[in-house]
């Protein structure tokens, strides 16, 4: 055996040992990463899915005309502003007839949510005949409740609820008059200063009517710009120079985007705050470039021979673009618009500058009405000091991470089912 044969040989093994180390090390790497995933979902779904689940209280409700004040009970105004509250305090002292004291009292009517008084609003307004009847409900229970009641017995204690309060949640309890239902308002409510009335249907409207605007610009302008610098564009020292700043653009923070919006959109052209349609024109300045770039590599993976074939058969430049190379392109363009829009929807800093942080409480109508969206709604709620909105987070987060997958597998399904390989 040669000198430089045995040499060969020990480097070989050398080689080998440090192939299997650097595999080790990428083995390590995404076991690392798929663990902190695991520990980041398991963290927000066991904080989160308690807000999916709200507390009821069943209360004997007599429908007393004069405790509602009212006088003409065919007069819609006045059911629509009765005292439905005296009701429910009614209720709550004859449930617990022993409770005297002014402070004993409001800690009493606590245990009831503030906003009952509206569901029993709603019922009369549809029942008029129950003036003078007494009635079995099911109302829903105040925020420090639901919290107690969700707690295990060892952090009961760190609840907010007093304990004289609790008791009465306990006897309620051992009498089944307390019930866990499906919170479908989580799902159908705005945003809310109490954490049992609040939902997140108000910020995915503003999500909705934010990433229409979004989309019906960005794309069209993106793939325009794509389609003239990739097809039509001269080769000179003027387009380098665009090019290289869309590549920069990708990459600069969006908060900038957001600094311009609120420089250009609010200050110079005086459009309003908070709506959808200057949140849209913000978020389409930071995803224009994402689109491009991405448009760019799609035409540019369209073959040669297309072109040089169309051509052939005396098609224009205008023709061989829109009949074939766009055609063909299309589904990388859809790919990377789809992406690029999964983005937008979890920004939050461009927003925050244009005043979508505004505490909305109607569901937006359109992209004119002021409207917040799920990221910041986010961002509101966990900067809220009760501590039932830290679930109510969690669970926001979950609702925003759904619509993610979702635009991701679509992204992935287009790809998949139309992209054609040459």
């Amino acid at each position: 055996m040669s000198k430089t044969t045995e040499q060969v040989r020990k480097t070989l093994a050398r080689r080998y040992r440090a192939e299997k180390r650097f595999r080790a090390m990428g083995m390590a790497s995404v076991l690392f990463g798929l663990m902190a995933v695991v520990v980041l979902f398991t963290d927000i779904i066991g904080k989160g899915h308690s807000a999916f689940v709200e507390t009821y209280i069943q209360l004997e409700i007599r429908w007393d005309q004069d405790e509602l004040y009212i006088d003409d009970p065919t007069d819609p105004d006045e059911l629509a502003y009765a005292d439905y509250d005296a009701l429910i305090k009614n209720a709550l002292r004859e449930r617990f007839p022993s409770v005297e004291g002014r402070l004993e009292k409001r800690n009493l009517y606590k245990l009831v949510s503030s906003g009952a008084g509206y569901t029993l609003r709603d019922r009369l307004a549809e029942n008029p005949q129950l003036l003078g009847t007494t009635e079995t409900l099911w109302l829903l229970a105040d925020d420090d409740v639901d919290r107690y009641l969700k707690l295990g017995q060892e952090a009961q204690e760190s609840a907010r609820l007093p304990e004289q309060a609790r008791a009465w949640v306990d006897e309620l309890v051992q009498e089944g008059s307390t019930d866990t239902r499906w919170n479908a308002s989580f799902f159908t409510h705005g945003d809310s200063r109490e954490p049992e009335q609040a939902g997140v249907w108000g910020a995915v409207a503003g999500s909705f009517f934010t990433m229409l605007v979004t989309l019906a610009l960005a794309f069209p302008i993106g793939v325009a710009a794509a389609i003239y610098l990739e097809e039509f564009a001269p080769k000179n020292r003027f387009t380098d120079f665009i090019e290289v700043n869309i590549n920069n653009l990708a990459a600069v923070p969006s908060i900038i985007f957001g600094l311009l919006g609120l420089a250009i959109f609010i200050n110079l052209f005086g459009m309003p705050r908070s709506v959808p349609v200057v949140g849209g024109l913000v978020l389409t300045l930071m995803t224009l470039p994402t689109i491009i770039i991405s448009a760019r590599a799609s035409i540019k993976s369209v073959p040669p021979s297309i072109r040089e074939a169309a051509l052939g058969l005396g098609a224009s430049r205008m023709q061989v673009v829109m009949h074939h190379v766009l055609p063909l392109a299309l589904p990388g363009m859809l790919t990377g618009a789809i992406i690029g829009m999964a983005q937008a929807l979890g920004e939050t800093a461009p927003l925050l500058m244009i005043g979508m942080v505004a505490f909305i409480v109607d569901i937006p109508g359109g992209p004119l009405s002021p409207a917040t969206v799920l990221p910041v709604q986010i961002y509101l709620w966990a900067d809220s000091p009760e501590a039932s909105f830290v679930s109510m987070t969690s669970a926001a987060i979950m609702v925003l991470l759904g619509f993610l997958i979702m635009m991701n597998t679509l992204a992935v399904v287009l790809r998949k089912r139309l992209e054609r390989r040459w």
